[in-house]
């Protein structure tokens, strides 16, 4: 997901997004321990994507909290 589609969720939706992605990569670390991982980029891909996906989410928590 790109970074303009995240920015555009709030801070329930990226939750969403962070546990979606933190599960995919659950499984893709399970294959990759039973050999059945075709492509190793994909690991990396998805904790990236968690990470974009986090700093955004500690953006717009940050942003609320100094708006109270």
């Amino acid at each position: 997901m790109k970074t303009a589609e995240l920015r555009k969720k709030d801070v329930a939706g990226l939750e969403a997004e962070v546990k979606s992605l933190q599960k995919a990569h659950f499984g893709l670390r399970m294959q990759k321990a039973t050999q059945q991982l075709n492509n190793n980029a994909t690991l990396g891909e998805t904790r990236r994507a968690i990470a974009r996906a986090k700093t955004i989410l500690a953006e717009q928590q940050r942003a609320a909290a100094a708006g109270k």
